[in-house]
């Protein structure tokens, strides 16, 4: 997907040109990979632009950071106004936002000591990930070849940049073999997520998901669906999901700040349920959209007005 520029990008305390928002090509990140990053979305609502669960963004961002051993610069609250700044200076209603903590130029070698680090938040006008059509009716997915990482390789609970090209092996597999999306196991052949999606199903009515110990990342969109779930009485399970078990599936969807909440209709060209958008993920999906939008006052305190 290509990107639509704006006009400024936030960049280790400044606003700097789009075009000038530059690093080093001996900047250490770009090497090794060390590397944290999130993403967020901001949404029109009647009351202006509101960036959805803001801080808890930018406190995964710090964990993130604290589990790779590295010390941000700039605290939460910090980032949080920068990143309100931000999407002020470039005077835009939604957007897809892209914060970024990485080691910069100074030194090579693995040990990345005494290479400052920097930090960015960039945003841009961002559509569905997998699709508009793919709300509606569902994406196809195939079980990747590729293995999710495990913990003891690199750590899952991290959005690390280097945990990504993990991801990028799978999505690119899935596009060849004709399919929108992948979703990969773990080395015990459980479900963990998408290239970049948590995963639900749907059993008898309740919902079902991966835990993290499974290899899953924390999402903050997983989150607010198991809440919105059980607000709405829908029994939310944390269960090990065999790939037979995801086939049989009533209902299948991932979640994710890029996908939002998006059905699976097939997996491996076995046809999840009807093979449409089931009652339950069309139920979920309308709530977490009125609740980005400001139409649900039950969950005001996951949005952050930009004033």
């Amino acid at each position: 997907m290509g990107l639509t520029p704006t006009k400024l990008i936030w960049m280790n305390g400044k606003l700097v040109p789009w075009n000038e928002a530059k690093v080093h090509v001996l900047t250490h990140t770009l090497h090794y990979g060390l590397g944290v990053f999130e993403g967020i979305r901001c949404y029109k609502t009647e009351k202006g632009p509101a960036v959805f669960r803001l801080v808890d963004h930018i406190k995964r961002l710090e964990n993130s950071a604290k589990i790779t051993g590295m010390v941000l610069p700039y605290s939460v609250d910090e980032l949080v106004a920068a990143t309100k700044e931000m999407i002020r200076a470039n005077e835009i209603e939604e957007c897809y936002i892209r914060p970024i903590a990485f080691y910069g130029y100074g030194v090579m070698g693995l040990n990345p000591e005494g290479a400052p680090v920097n930090v960015a938040i960039a945003a841009w006008p961002w559509g569905t990930y997998l699709g508009e059509d793919g709300l509606e009716k569902g994406v196809r997915a195939k079980i990747s070849p590729w293995v999710r990482i495990h913990p003891r390789i690199l750590p899952p609970a991290a959005k690390l940049v280097a945990n990504y090209a993990n991801s990028i092996f799978a999505k690119v597999d899935a596009l060849k073999s004709g399919y929108e999306e992948a979703i990969l196991l773990n080395l015990d052949g459980f479900v963990t997520e998408g290239p970049g999606e948590n995963l639900f199903i749907v059993e008898n009515g309740n919902l079902v998901t991966p835990p993290l110990s499974s290899g899953a990342l924390g999402g903050i969109t997983r989150d607010s669906i198991i809440r919105i779930a059980r607000d709405e009485g829908i029994l939310v399970r944390e269960e090990n999901i065999s790939k037979e078990r995801l086939y049989r599936a009533d209902e299948a969807f991932f979640t994710g700040t890029a996908a939002e909440v998006t059905p699976i209709r097939e997996i491996d060209g076995n046809v999840i349920g009807s093979g449409k958008r089931g009652e339950i993920t069309g139920k979920l999906q309308r709530t977490f959209f009125e609740t980005v939008r400001g139409r649900r006052p039950e969950y005001e305190d996951w949005l952050d007005y930009v004033e």
